[in-house]
């Protein structure tokens, strides 16, 4: 490290989140004391839950003990992998990112619609989305019949209850997360490593835009927001620019776009843009993957020409060589642009974007990033120290009450003092980790069938990964997935007992 990295003597974590600003002012005052002088060593450790300890809860729309929560929460399941979509197709399974990009009052209901993708590779001509909007209506190529089976299905939550879902956007491969839009729309990336070409010569790698009425989605991708193994986006809505996280490890850049039409509105991020790479200043080619907590760089940007470029190696001002990295990576890196570990999840919330670096830290356990817009300075605000304090976060969020949950995605899922199994975790004001709840999957083909649910899913689950967590603007419900079986929940409780 150089003099330009800055390390702060104590740690005020999460600043304005949390639920201090619920506070009067002498009391987050004081809470602020108290937080620093007990983080003051700089260690992220794992408290117990505001919300209590946790235990298997059964799911009120199946019966079966699918979750651990805290006591007095509740949650409904729905949209199951082979579950019967609005078109008469099954449900694909690859559940992943997810987002509240519409509200609405109908009469006098409330209806909510949620954008759900489906980290799919390949699949049967049978089971492709036939959305309105299809990118790619060919095969995988290398003499495989399978279509790409990635894309999106939207859902519809009415006052409570689940109602329908529909096919959005078909033809895309591995749609991993993404992120709503302030306009009302969810930008739905692929995660593809490699140049991805089918069988009708279409690329893959890209963003696209869907819209909550499904037949408005065209399926087109946005190339200038760049062909890498995208993961997540995140838009800051005074600016219109939109933050992208890159997911390969050990060679991901941290990207913005630019756009042209700075208001923002659907289709306009289609109409033109600047993509960008992350540089520290100061420093060529910044390995981000491995720092303290309170670690604080600032950022500047270097444009990236072709941002549709095939991948390639280079060698950057460090003199450090990269090879097989994505194109935008390479014409960045040559300009002494930084990289992290594997970037995930990113969220915005007042004025600042919170970006998780999956295998960051010094154990390669998770850390998470803070990017001031306004100063653009970056800080890292956490890092687990092992697998039980957290265990590789990949999609994160932040709730309406301005405080974070972290959705675990590891290869081998944590054993705590509730069992084994894949968790979401909290983070306090203090920036400490806390586990809010477990997937608890592991079912019989009896129980399952029971339900009226594919007796094919039976089997111990616990080890899959939970994602696309997100809340209504009210705050009332998050909704999260576990990617396999593929299963979406809508949880309810008493939020007021802790910061989320």
């Amino acid at each position: 490290m150089t003099d330009k990295h800055i390390s702060s003597t104590r740690r005020n974590l999460l600043k304005g989140l949390a639920g201090s600003t619920a506070l009067p002012f002498v009391g987050a005052f004081a809470a602020l004391q108290s937080q620093q002088a007990m983080a003051a060593n700089g260690a992220t450790t794992l408290v117990d839950s505001p919300y209590g300890a946790i235990a298997p809860v059964n799911d009120i729309t199946t019966g079966l003990p699918l979750l651990q929560l805290p006591a007095g929460f509740t949650y409904k399941s729905f949209g199951w992998r082979g579950d019967l979509m609005t078109d008469g197709k099954t449900c694909p399974g690859g559940h992943d990112g997810m987002g509240v990009v519409l509200t609405r009052k109908v009469g006098r209901s409330t209806e909510l619609v949620l954008v759900r993708n489906h980290e799919i590779g390949g699949t049967s001509p049978s089971n492709f989305l036939n959305a309105v909007g299809v990118y790619d209506s060919g095969t995988t190529g290398g003499g495989s019949t399978n279509k790409f089976g990635g894309g999106t299905t939207n859902l519809l939550f009415r006052d409570g209850n689940w109602v329908s879902m529909t096919p959005s956007l078909g033809g895309t491969q591995t749609n991993c997360a993404g992120g709503i839009t302030p306009w009302g729309t969810w930008l739905t990336c692929e995660e593809v490593g490699s140049d991805a070409v089918g069988t009708a010569g279409k690329k893959h790698g890209y963003v696209f835009e869907v819209h909550a009425d499904p037949a408005l989605t065209t399926g087109q991708p946005i190339i200038g927001m760049g062909r890498f193994a995208h993961e997540a986006a995140a838009v800051d809505p005074s600016t219109g620019i939109v933050y992208q996280t890159e997911d390969s490890s050990g060679k991901s850049g941290f990207y913005r776009y630019v756009p042209d039409i700075k208001t923002g509105a659907p289709g306009s991020l289609a109409m033109g843009g600047v993509l960008q790479m992350a540089k520290v200043k100061g420093i060529n080619n910044a390995n981000l993957a491995n720092v303290p907590v309170d670690s604080v760089y600032e950022l500047e940007w270097v444009s990236i020409a072709d941002p549709d470029a095939n991948r390639g190696d280079a060698t950057g001002p460090s003199g450090v060589r990269i090879t097989g990295a994505a194109g935008p990576f390479v014409q960045g890196w040559v300009q002494g642009a930084a990289r992290m570990n594997r970037g995930e999840g990113i969220w915005y919330a007042q004025g600042k974007m919170y970006v998780m670096d999956t295998s960051g830290g010094a154990v390669q356990r998770g850390s998470i990033w803070e990017l001031d817009l306004a100063t653009q300075r970056l800080k890292c605000i956490y890092s687990s120290p092992s697998q039980l304090v957290g265990n590789m976060g990949d999609n994160l969020t932040v709730s309406p009450r301005n405080a974070i949950l972290i959705c675990e995605d590891a290869s081998t899922a944590a054993t705590d003092p509730f069992g084994f199994g894949q968790r979401l975790m909290g983070i306090t004001g203090q920036g400490d980790a806390y586990i809010f709840a477990k997937n608890n999957i592991n079912l019989t083909s009896a129980q399952l069938q029971g339900a009226g649910k594919l007796g094919s899913l039976a089997g111990d689950q616990r080890g899959n990964e939970f994602a696309g967590a997100c809340f209504d603007p009210t705050g009332r419900y998050l909704f999260v997935n576990i990617q396999t079986p593929g299963v979406t929940f809508a949880i309810t409780g008493p939020w007021a007992k802790g910061p989320l």
